[in-house]
């Protein structure tokens, strides 16, 4: 094999696992949005209900003896289908008694609208989260392996029998998996009742009150709903990537760089996002070490930033 092709190579591979891993990024990204872009607020616990997620459905495959009914390869999958429905709840339950306090319309008249207090309470349930999860779970490593974990598709060979590429199975699941989410919660948005009253509520919640949109609720369910989608995000992540109660400190910066860059409010840009953030890192890798990836990506981040700072998708004028 010569240099160019080697170069070529390397080049296709990282290419293919920046989409596979751009894929699940989006879909975290794409829970975040939900919770920022239409209630504004400023979750700092959102990696924190990621892990959450990722344990979630580490004990539904270990616990519920998932892989003895539907076998290795499908079991974590359920696992993972099992947390996004637990999280909903417990996101649920969570704005109810605790986020409700400080968003929606009691916000209007706080100072600042109430993002000081959402910022120290959002940071007060993260840390609960945190060390609640180290009491619970420990701090030793653990994964949701499965068989395609080991296993990858080869593409090729090509130029000459001499360039392949080749795609981690389990990365590919669950990066369909992502797009399938990421596309259903898209015609739910735009098509169904439920998603008109969720843009209504975050366009104008003061207008939305007039026309008989219950507003709390509209908040509540989109906050739900975003914890659920990054639980499950967190859960596919979790087939390659061993985590720990800490995880999520990894990811949230990662989340909210991917929302900005997308456009605050867009769904699908959140999703383009996480893909772009996942392919600067895994470009970034080919030319600088393995720990200056974050700062590759933010650097990106400025650049697109400085050049256009609604994002990919997002607007030029401010909401009214």
């Amino acid at each position: 094999m010569t240099g160019t092709q080697i170069i070529i190579e390397s080049i296709l591979q990282a290419l293919a696992a920046g989409v596979l891993v751009g894929a699940i990024y989006g879909l975290m990204c794409v829970g975040l949005a939900m919770i920022f872009g239409i209630m504004r607020v400023i979750n700092f616990a959102q990696g924190d209900f990621m892990m959450l997620g990722m344990y979630a459905a580490y004990f539904a495959f270990t616990a519920l003896g998932l892989q003895t009914v539907f076998g290795a390869v499908p079991g974590p999958y359920v696992a993972v289908a099992i947390a996004g429905p637990l999280l909903f709840a417990f996101g649920y339950a969570v704005h109810k008694f605790l986020i409700r306090q400080v968003t929606g319309m009691r916000t209007i008249a706080m100072e600042a609208e109430g993002h000081y207090a959402q910022l120290v309470l959002t940071l007060g349930i993260a840390l609960v989260l945190q060390n609640g999860a180290m009491i619970l779970f420990g701090a030793q490593l653990v994964s949701l392996r499965t068989p395609l974990t080991g296993q990858a598709w080869m593409l090729g060979p090509m130029w000459g029998d001499a360039v392949a590429v080749f795609l981690n199975q389990a990365k590919v699941v669950a990066a369909i998996v992502s797009v399938v989410i990421i596309a259903g919660l898209w015609l739910c948005i735009k098509r169904t009742r439920l998603g008109k009253s969720l843009r209504a509520a975050a366009d104008n919640p003061e207008a939305s009150v007039y026309v008989g949109i219950d507003v709390d609720h509209a908040h509540r369910i989109a906050f739900a709903l975003g914890s659920a989608i990054t639980a499950v995000a967190g859960g596919l992540l979790a087939t390659n990537h061993p985590f720990h109660p800490f995880v999520g400190l990894d990811y949230v910066i990662v989340m909210y760089a991917g929302v900005v860059l997308g456009g605050i409010g867009s769904v699908i840009g959140a999703f383009w996002g996480g893909m772009t953030i996942g392919l600067v890192q895994q470009l970034s890798i080919l030319v600088l070490p393995t720990q200056l990836q974050n700062a590759t990506i933010f650097v990106f981040f400025l650049l697109i930033v400085i050049w256009r700072p609604q994002g990919f998708f997002g607007r030029v004028t401010e909401r009214t």
